[in-house]
């Protein structure tokens, strides 16, 4: 179930089929005790005080089959985590309101409590359980939504499917690119002009200065398709979404910083100014950037040109 969740919880469920699939084993455990369901309540009761004698093979391997079931959708539900937060740095230039925490911290709760089961101690896998649900009903009730806006939710397949960094068809780009990436129906042509488009009104319209700009939103205003849109970004800035935007913002700062008649506002509020939604955020993209913080930058400004 926790596999499910998370799959639903990121938009990464797939047909419903394909996901009922996820009980076969459940019915399949059904069927191979339904003659034992069957039996009278007395000899049920015989085999388990026996410790399931007369059913060893059908216990081995309904023990080993739930282990096994346990640890393989643990690693796929951080598996989904994985792609997920690398599909959020293709989609938004913002990751502060996109709390995956919860998701992660629920993954490994799970974990933990497969771990006990497997070492067999009951009092561990009890205490664990209860601390678990505790934690459950604190947390989940406090949970902050993974995507907080209704346009933040990723429908569209071309979207969610976003291994889309691919090139284009010419010769020249496909040499410098990895084959998985050689699938793309944009050809270079339109790929410029999408780029052209970007870099203009990204320079005259500061676009970036929006702190909750998303993909989806950016294209609207683009007149292109999503998809091709990271793929332009992709390719041409070799950087995805996030960090494209989040470059500008810093280059921005860098010039709004650099002007005297600035000295008066704050570093927080300049940075506000350039699409920032928080300190931690600015701290930590300036400094990838930069390498430098903030105050180390301005220290550094203030020695050149006594600003």
């Amino acid at each position: 179930m926790n596999y499910l969740y998370t799959a639903s919880a990121t938009n990464q469920l797939k047909k419903w089929k394909i996901e009922l699939l996820h009980f076969l084993p459940v019915i399949i455990s059904f069927f191979s005790l339904f003659n034992f369901l069957q039996l009278p309540n007395e000899t049920k009761i015989l085999v388990f005080k026996n410790e399931g004698r007369g059913y060893e093979t059908l216990l081995i391997f309904t023990l080993i089959a739930i282990i096994c079931s346990g640890i393989i959708y643990v690693i796929c539900s951080l598996l989904l985590l994985k792609k997920h937060k690398k599909n959020i740095l293709n989609q938004f230039s913002y990751s502060e309101k996109i709390n995956l925490a919860w998701l992660r911290y629920l993954i490994y709760g799970i974990g933990l409590i497969w771990i006990f089961i497997i070492l067999g101690n009951d009092k561990l896998i009890y205490s664990v359980v209860v601390l678990f649900v505790i934690f459950i009903g604190y947390f989940g009730i406090n949970q902050v939504g993974i995507f907080t806006k209704k346009n933040q939710l990723i429908d569209n397949k071309s979207i969610i499917q976003n291994e889309i960094n691919q090139p284009f068809d010419d010769e020249i780009i496909k040499e410098n690119k990895p084959s998985k990436y050689l699938k793309s129906g944009l050809n270079q042509e339109a790929a410029f002009e999408i780029y052209e488009v970007l870099k203009t009104r990204m320079t005259k319209e500061q676009l970036y200065v929006n702190s909750e700009l998303t993909l989806v939103e950016l294209a609207q205003i683009l007149d292109v398709y999503p998809n091709n849109l990271s793929q332009v970004i992709n390719t041409f800035e070799q950087k995805n979404f996030y960090d494209y935007i989040n470059t500008k913002r810093v280059e921005l700062f860098l010039k709004l910083v650099a002007i005297p008649e600035n000295k008066k506002y704050t570093i927080l509020s300049l940075a506000f100014e350039c699409g920032f939604n928080s300190k931690s955020s600015f701290n930590k993209y300036f400094k990838k950037v930069t390498n430098m913080t903030p105050s180390e930058y301005l220290n550094l400004l203030k020695e050149r040109t006594n600003f």
